[in-house]
């Protein structure tokens, strides 16, 4: 089984200064989730090469098993390292594809040409797509067939707006996950704050922060294996 996960190129935070990236918890439990499954695991952003981690996500406060074992694990780091473009990836080649968070996709990935392409595709062939936290910014500007938005009329979740403020970030991101999904048509809905929230409809898969991102890999296998 072939999965392709995509990650941000952006690593700056707005006008504040502070870098951004992905969200370390959100790659690495998936990943590891996946790939102790036997999954084979292709990685691909923006620009290619090294994906930027969010300095916030690599605290102490913010470590995880699946974080310190991604920490120790030269061949990840490699991967993380060197990524493919996403011009050059085929959905063909996968059996599905997530996105992991960090604030970076709000940036790059919500606006990336290729990125909705490829999620495009992958949902013109029916093959899975996931994402979780911030990474449904992805879906912004992603349209079915129809020429609707990809989200309108299914059930979503996502970072939401109170999750935002929390961390002091609402006046900063240049628009809210939830709001963005409810505008779009999404049915959204949330668990409390911080909590584990994974909502699927078909081959949508959407988690709602990075407590969510295992149960989000969870829910990816159960998918691909019915």
């Amino acid at each position: 089984m072939n999965i392709l996960f995509v990650l941000t190129s952006h690593d700056k935070l707005g006008d504040t200064g502070k870098k951004t990236g992905f969200w370390i918890e959100e790659f690495a439990a998936p990943y590891y989730k996946l790939l102790d499954k036997g999954v084979t695991i292709t990685l691909a952003t923006p620009k290619g090469g090294k994906a930027p981690i969010d300095p916030s996500s690599d605290t102490e406060d913010t470590s995880t098993e699946d974080t310190k074992r991604f920490k120790s694990d030269a061949k990840a780091q490699e991967l993380i390292n060197n990524t493919h473009k996403i011009a050059n990836m085929n959905p063909k080649d996968f059996d599905a594809v997530f996105y992991p968070g960090g604030h970076g996709p709000l940036w790059d990935l919500a606006n990336d040409e290729h990125s909705i392409a490829l999620i495009e595709t992958f949902n013109e062939l029916d093959k899975p797509i996931s994402f979780v936290c911030h990474a449904p910014a992805a879906l912004r500007a992603v349209r079915g067939k129809d020429g609707e938005p990809i989200v309108k009329g299914k059930r979503v979740t996502g970072f939401t707006n109170t999750e935002e403020e929390g961390v002091d970030l609402a006046d900063v991101v240049p628009f809210l996950v939830e709001d963005m999904l409810k505008a779009n048509g999404g049915n959204y809905s949330k668990g409390e704050d911080w909590s584990e929230y994974v909502v699927t409809d078909g081959r949508l898969i959407t988690g709602q922060n990075p407590a969510s991102s295992k149960l989000v890999a969870e829910t990816l296998l159960n998918v691909l294996n019915k």
